[in-house]
């Protein structure tokens, strides 16, 4: 789990570099299985990261346990992997209450189709990140600035009243720029409309569209509404990747697989 070269390595274990390697090549050949615990009125968090080579890790993790219960290795988040990795879960008894995640589409389908009554709350940092993504941090149009101020808010909200003057500010926002920010174009190649201000579109649209699960943790405060830890999970992993970059990819992944189980151990 930490960087250490041979030469340290013989002298503190008193065994020699051959047989060390030898050592650590067993291991990255068999790597051990990740167990699943079994537990009542889970807070699952998902995400996925990706890593060099085309590797994508999704991540199925008790909020409460801190505990990683399924991971899956892949290229991409796609639904019906996610689907699999859930019915699974489902099969082997964990009873899933509530899914923190940032809103992939893959994600949020196969949610709804494996655990239809557990309840989504949507990353309000995911949220916020996507929205300033769209509009960038600083705007050229008035209507941007006033919709970024209003996206920067939503992870500081932690009361009813604070929840219902933010959405007072969305619906002021739509009353004053609604009509701006749906004007079209006709496209005279293709023969299509597109929208004029398209970023400034769709960072409007995330907020709207999330807004039904974004506030699910002022109801329970046990669901959490971020996926940040899982977001800290990724960046110490990629950082002791990065110390074996010369891992062939097959070592890469049974890697992982250990820094799961210690992780879960500990």
């Amino acid at each position: 789990m930490e960087r250490h070269v041979y030469k340290n390595l013989v002298r503190d274990s008193g065994l020699s570099q051959s047989t060390i390697q030898r050592l650590f090549k067993r291991l990255l050949n068999d790597a051990p299985v990740v167990p699943i615990r079994s537990k009542g009125k889970v807070h699952l968090l998902i995400d996925g990261s990706y890593f060099p080579n085309d590797l994508c890790l999704i991540l199925y993790y008790d909020h409460d346990l801190r505990y990683v219960q399924l991971y899956r290795h892949t290229d991409q988040e796609r639904y019906k992997q996610i689907k699999e990795d859930l019915d699974n879960l489902r099969k082997l008894g964990v009873d899933v209450y509530s899914v923190t995640c940032d809103g992939h589409k893959a994600i949020l389908k196969a949610i709804k189709r494996a655990y239809p009554q557990a309840i989504i709350q949507r990353c309000l940092v995911h949220v916020k990140r996507q929205a300033r993504n769209y509009l960038s941090s600083a705007p050229q149009l008035q209507a941007g600035q006033d919709l970024l101020r209003i996206s920067n808010k939503v992870t500081a909200i932690k009361t009813y009243e604070q929840c219902g003057l933010w959405l007072l500010s969305m619906k002021d926002w739509e009353d004053k720029y609604l009509t701006f920010v749906n004007e079209t174009s006709l496209n005279i190649d293709s023969g299509r409309y597109w929208y004029r201000h398209k970023n400034l579109h769709a960072a409007y649209q995330l907020l709207i569209k999330a807004i039904p699960n974004m506030f699910y943790y002022l109801d329970d405060p046990q669901i959490p509404n971020t996926t940040n830890r899982l977001e800290s999970y990724f960046k110490h992993l990629k950082e002791k990747l990065t110390l074996h970059s010369g891992l062939r990819i097959e070592s890469k992944r049974n890697f992982i697989k250990w820094y799961l189980h210690l992780k879960n151990t500990r």
